[in-house]
């Protein structure tokens, strides 16, 4: 028989899945601002900054975090202050969002697998209404960072005069995008965050309310925004969100005005109590030193960076509705109820799924973090672990050692803030690359456990 001609197969052009380009969009952006942290114009006393120390800088900004090697401050210059402003801004809002925003104001249109990628990076439900949203987050973010500006006007004006706008602006967004910069130190007092203002009431509430504001989520507050004030039309998301921020703010501060701060006057010993339950979860600023804390209260931190935000917000960690969904769980499997419900609702396996692969990856990724640290440097197990949650929570917050550790130390908390801000999730599904046919199912066998 004669041979068939050989018949070259067709070339499939690859094209990166929405996770891969959050990712791909995030690092640009990290890579970018440490080329221009690097540059003398950007340090106060015009000198380059060493790669892995803007490298640090960029990726704490743009990944919302706080913890920082150089005091914002005093180091940086009003051009290097300004660079760290916007990759906050970015990194807050999220790449995607910042490049659809563009691509809105110049009167593009957005094609569907650009609006597929948003749904994915700003965690929205569907496709459909997806550049209502983003248009909503933008007039949203704004407009809460200009009040915010407003409000912190009287006290850093009657501070620092007319030095006191730039102040105001920085630290509304900063405390908007949950991540702790501030620009407070000098040169003889470094690394203060609000210590300074730690009974100052209208900076306390002020920095509170902007950090639970951008640490609910967006996709909450255009639920409240529809809704208005009537709960029962809420999404099932919106109600857990809302309720679990609730207790998780009020039950930490009622522990640490219990059990810590005794040395404060009653009034300053409420107000840093409250303000250490809201900032610890992702923000970072702290109006308090926190190393003088209890072992006891530095364990409930680490569980509230764990945590986090929410979804779809400027917060990280591993989210409230997945510890939510995962409590449901277990406590659904120890009743033997009826499927797992919340709100009257039924919760969806492929949720409890997710949630049980983020727990798991983050624990992973923490306990690797922690293990790598205490390897290359012998410092206090309690010291490396609540650095390394606060990296990968994206909180900022520090027991002091960020400054000391080595250079392979921070590349790990380089990596951990990266993967914090975009997910564990995203980050495993970037892994994956697209899937070609069904996946097999293989034959059950039973396993013993417990």
């Amino acid at each position: 028989m004669p041979e068939k001609p050989y018949k070259k197969k067709p070339y499939k052009k690859k094209h990166m899945t929405s996770f891969q380009l959050i990712i791909m969009g995030f690092a640009g952006v990290i890579l970018l601002g440490t080329v221009l942290l690097m540059l003398p114009f950007s340090s106060a006393e015009k000198v380059i900054t060493p790669f892995h120390e803007a490298l640090f800088t960029a990726t704490s900004a743009v990944c919302v975090t706080g913890l920082v090697v150089k005091d914002t401050g005093s180091y940086w210059s009003l051009a290097g202050q300004t660079i760290i402003l916007a990759l906050i801004q970015t990194g807050g809002l999220g790449v995607v969002t910042v490049a659809a925003s563009v691509s809105l104001l110049s009167g593009k249109k957005i094609s569907l697998m650009q609006r597929s990628t948003m749904q994915d990076a700003i965690s929205a439900p569907k496709v459909g209404g997806i550049v209502r949203l983003t248009r909503f987050i933008l007039r949203g973010t704004f407009l809460i960072e200009a009040a915010g500006t407003v409000l912190l006007l009287p006290v850093f004006m009657g501070d620092y005069g007319k030095k006191g706008i730039w102040m105001s602006v920085f630290h509304s967004i900063s405390a908007f995008c949950n991540a702790g910069f501030d620009i407070l130190g000098t040169d003889s007092s470094m690394f203060p965050s609000l210590t300074g203002y730690s009974g100052n009431i209208l900076i306390n509430l002020v920095i509170m309310l902007l950090i639970i504001t951008g640490g609910i989520g967006f996709l909450t507050w255009d639920d409240i925004y529809t809704n208005k004030l009537n709960f029962k039309r809420y999404r099932m998301q919106s109600k857990i969100i809302l309720m679990t921020t609730a207790c998780l703010i009020l039950f930490p501060a009622v522990f640490f005005y219990i059990c810590d701060l005794t040395k404060l006057p009653m009034g300053k010993r409420l107000l840093a109590a409250a303000f250490q339950s809201v900032t610890t979860r992702t923000a970072g600023f702290n109006t308090i030193n926190i190393s003088e804390m209890s072992e006891a209260s530095k364990a409930v931190m680490i569980l509230l960076m764990l945590i986090g935000g929410s979804p779809g917000s400027t917060a990280g960690g591993i989210k409230t509705t997945t510890v939510v969904v995962l409590i449901v769980f277990v406590r659904a499997n120890l009743m033997e109820a009826a499927g797992c419900n919340v709100f009257n609702r039924r919760l969806d396996e492929t949720a409890i799924r997710k949630a049980s692969v983020v727990m798991c990856t983050n624990l992973f990724l923490i306990l690797t973090g922690t293990i790598f640290m205490e390897i290359m440097q012998p410092f206090s197990l309690s010291d490396v672990m609540f650095e390394v949650f606060s990296a990968m929570g994206t909180v900022g917050m520090s027991a002091g050692i960020t400054r000391d550790v080595c250079m392979a130390s921070r590349m790990v908390l380089v990596f951990l803030m990266f993967c914090g801000r975009i997910g564990s999730l995203t980050f495993a599904l970037s892994l994956k690359g697209h899937r070609h046919g069904a996946p097999i199912r293989k034959p059950v066998e039973e396993i013993t456990i417990g």
